[in-house]
């Protein structure tokens, strides 16, 4: 093509093709984490900045929220199960993947915070955090055991046994037998409830019971029984129940 001098045109003036929108919003966002971090960002523009790296043509400030609003917290978000998450508009099997992949990598985190060369129980702060990312958000019951050794370091971190929305089956037996194979010294029990109420059921109180009791001929010490949910966490040494 030629223009009226028979010269074709040069390109100089010629319309440049707009940005999305968001282009600008999403390099604002990332500014604005450099400058305060995340600690400092509400819980929609932290996932938004996730939301930006599973799905960078689209525009997510509005799925962020949605997302908020269905399931309630950044966490809840994150420990949605997918058949969950699949009815969310917006999200499909690759970015829901992605967004159990960080799910991880935060249990990870928090799972290598605590120093296994030092007494798990002068970090206490530490471990009630590691129990609530691992297990506060899950929509099943988890019963897992810590295994310390005679100086309270950690020897193993298992989950046990997995049940239901409200039911966990516990044997305290096999409780006994693994501690016994591990050669520790003493246990801090663990367990969700996903209704979010960390209160005991009179179920947890004579399970740990039990435990104790089978435990201590065997030189074997119950420090504790944690119960964790979306909404705290209880002890029941605390409780004065062991």
């Amino acid at each position: 093509m030629t223009d009226q001098a028979g010269e074709k045109p040069s390109g100089k003036g010629l319309a440049k093709v707009a940005r999305p929108h968001y282009h600008g919003h999403r390099e604002r966002a990332r500014e604005r984490f450099n400058v305060v971090g995340g600690e400092a960002l509400a819980d929609y523009e932290l996932l938004e900045l996730v939301l930006h790296l599973l799905l960078p043509q689209r525009d997510t400030k509005g799925l962020a929220k949605d997302l908020l609003a269905r399931f309630g917290s950044f966490s809840q978000v994150l420990g949605a199960p997918p058949a969950r998450l699949v009815e969310v508009k917006g999200l499909g099997s690759t970015s829901i993947t992605y967004l159990k992949i960080i799910q991880a990598v935060a249990q990870r985190y928090g799972r290598d915070q605590i120093d296994t060369e030092k007494p798990i129980l002068s970090s206490w702060t530490q471990l009630i955090d590691y129990c609530r990312t691992q297990m506060a958000y899950e929509t099943i019951e988890q019963f897992r055991i810590l295994f310390l050794d005679k100086k309270n370091r950690l020897i193993a971190d298992e989950v046990q046994q997995t049940g239901t929305v409200d039911h966990t089956p516990v044997y305290p037996r096999e409780v006994i037998r693994r501690s016994l194979e591990l050669s520790a010294t003493a246990l801090i029990l663990v367990h969700n409830h996903p209704s979010g109420d960390p209160a005991p059921s009179s179920a947890d109180i004579r399970m740990t019971k039990e435990i104790a009791d089978i435990a201590k001929p065997l030189g074997i010490t119950l420090h504790d029984h944690i119960i964790v949910g979306k909404s705290g966490h209880t002890s029941l040494r605390g409780l004065k129940l062991i």
